[in-house]
């Protein structure tokens, strides 16, 4: 590795754990199954204003962000967001790849791709999202 590449990769060591960060705690949010959880989960990944908009919602604010987390639970309930491969970013955006798996089973009828912007303080401030694979019936 030159000097300069060295110089590029401390740079943004540290910037990578922001993204990294981020993504987890939006996949904590997805996760949470309990309405109290779920609120907490939410306030801690996404801005009061996040947006999330994907080919199915297009919510804001926290309140719209757990009622779009719980309905998605409710259509797919024992089943997990779980991240694909690792998480890209720049500035302040990062996108990552996730599917929704079956905890008894462990089949992905749902993929998808998103983008997020990140707020200074690092939680979420918007979503992008895009359907790779989904059932019929959705």
């Amino acid at each position: 590795m030159t000097q300069q590449e060295q110089q590029v990769t401390q740079q943004f060591s540290g910037v990578g754990e922001r993204y990294v960060a981020a993504v987890a705690r939006y996949f904590e949010a997805w996760n949470a199954t309990e309405e109290g959880a779920r609120g907490k989960a939410v306030a801690a990944a996404f801005g009061e204003d996040a947006t999330y908009t994907d080919p199915l919602a297009d919510v804001a604010g926290h309140e719209g962000l757990a009622a779009a987390i719980a309905g998605a639970q409710a259509q797919f309930p024992g089943f997990v967001f779980r991240q694909l491969g690792g998480v890209d970013g720049h500035h302040d955006l990062a996108r990552f790849g996730w599917e929704l798996v079956s905890v008894a089973d462990g089949s992905a009828p749902v993929a998808g791709f998103d983008v997020v912007r990140l707020a200074e303080d690092g939680r979420i401030w918007s979503v992008c999202g895009f359907l790779d694979r989904v059932p019929p019936a959705v």
